[in-house]
């Protein structure tokens, strides 16, 4: 299963005034102008399969799910989306509709960048350029990796390697719980299995001492087998 998606060049320039930026002083300025700060409630569509991009979206806060329905009609679950994280873009630079669509599983808030400045920016500034190549080489290194762990892995150790990628990506509530609340079915398109095996398997992990569940909250009890059984260093 590929690492989730992040990018924060903007986002730290943002966040963090002290932090080096690839901008000038104009185009800094120029991006403060540019941006339209939007607060999406908790299932609130942020884009959508279908639609003509027209512009990006920045994750400043909150966290939210790439995900594209199928021909059956059932949603299947791409990655998730946190702070940092910059969505929207390939649709913009190949002219195309979304392939996908992305919602809030929690309060959301983005900045928004009109589609024509983003492009702008990225024929003027080199550097931006490069950072966005950066970004698109790796999401498909992480595409080859999802293939990879979906051909090649058994199911128990597909969900292994979805829970820690989850703790790493989204991190932890006070209680050492996963910072995430999931369906067993959004759970069960994460690991590419059937609804009734995810709880099935989540189950078996629970009895297992390996991680422990309240509702739809989980988190890992026993790192060192999971870890194992996830196959990661």
């Amino acid at each position: 299963m590929s690492d989730f998606n992040n990018f924060s060049v903007l986002y730290n320039y943002f966040d963090n005034e002290d932090t080096l930026s690839i901008f000038t002083d104009k185009e800094r300025e120029d991006l403060k102008t540019a941006k339209k700060e939007i607060l999406f409630k908790k299932g609130e569509i942020i884009l959508e399969e279908g639609k003509n991009p027209t512009g990006v979206f920045l994750i400043k806060e909150g966290t939210a799910k790439v995900y594209k329905v199928g021909f059956t009609g059932k949603e299947q679950i791409i990655r998730f989306l946190k702070s940092g994280d910059l969505i929207g873009y390939r649709s913009l630079l190949t002219g195309e509709v979304f392939g996908s669509s992305a919602s809030a599983i929690s309060d959301v808030r983005v900045d928004f960048f009109p589609g024509d400045f983003f492009l702008k920016l990225l024929e003027q500034n080199s550097s931006f350029s490069f950072e966005m190549l950066k970004l698109i080489s790796k999401q498909l290194g992480d595409a080859a990796d999802t293939i990879i762990t979906l051909a090649q892995k058994t199911v128990r150790e597909r969900l292994a390697e979805v829970l820690m990628l989850l703790e790493e990506q989204l991190g932890l509530d006070d209680e050492g719980f996963i910072n995430i609340s999931l369906t067993r079915e959004e759970m069960a398109n994460l690991i590419g299995t059937a609804t009734e095996s995810a709880i099935r398997l989540i189950s078996e992990f629970k009895n297992d001492d390996l991680i422990g569940v309240q509702g739809r909250r989980i988190k890992i009890v026993n790192r060192n087998m999971i870890k194992k059984l996830a196959h990661v260093s």
